[in-house]
């Protein structure tokens, strides 16, 4: 009988990610993963150092994830790019709930604020600005105030507080988007008077 093929690293993160995904971060341990991957404990050990290690991968796999659900919603051209990356965190949050939690919803370390951050700068803050006529300042802060609406609506499906009507979730990201436009044009112009 040939021995056993030797597990990649890629094969263990993916097993470790359906856990996460089936029974929540907590659920995710040496023993259950190797339960999952049929295997003793020693072949996750001999690929990660530790399992903070193998969590941080994992992390980075739903990351991975959560912007392939972003690049889709843009590429649908369904909606404005910005209101489609919000529509992309929703969508997210509502059908991968545990890795939406393990993501944006964690007490613990994690490197997501890191990547969060650097999609943020490059991606999302210039078209703000452009869009908005603003400073890359002040489109870090009318962000903040979205993300903060957006993440409300999110974490809502992601607990199954309410189970909104998808239109009814459009109106209403588009309602704040349109408000905290206006209330930047107002707030320029009262400066400017």
């Amino acid at each position: 009988m040939p021995p056993k093929a030797r597990l990649t690293k890629t094969e263990i993160v993916s097993a470790a990610l359906d856990i996460v995904r089936e029974s929540g971060e907590s659920a995710l341990n040496a023993r259950s993963l190797a339960g999952k991957l049929s295997c003793s404990t020693q072949p996750i050990f001999s690929n990660f150092e530790n399992m903070d290690e193998l969590k941080e991968e994992v992390e980075r796999a739903a990351y991975g994830l959560y912007l392939e659900y972003t690049e889709r919603e843009i590429a649908s051209g369904e909606y404005p790019y910005y209101k489609s990356t919000g529509m992309a965190y929703i969508r997210f949050a509502k059908d991968e709930p545990e890795l939406f939690r393990l993501l944006f919803m964690s007490s613990g370390q994690s490197s997501v604020p890191t990547m969060a951050d650097s999609y943020l700068e490059e991606s999302i803050i210039p078209v703000i600005a452009k869009n908005l006529g603003i400073s890359k300042e002040e489109a870090r802060t009318f962000h903040l105030e979205m993300w903060i609406f957006v993440h409300g609506i999110a974490t809502m499906f992601a607990t199954s507080y309410c189970d909104m009507d998808w239109g009814l979730v459009s109106e209403m990201t588009s309602d704040m988007y349109l408000a905290a436009s206006e209330y930047i044009r107002r707030k320029k112009n009262d400066m400017q008077a």
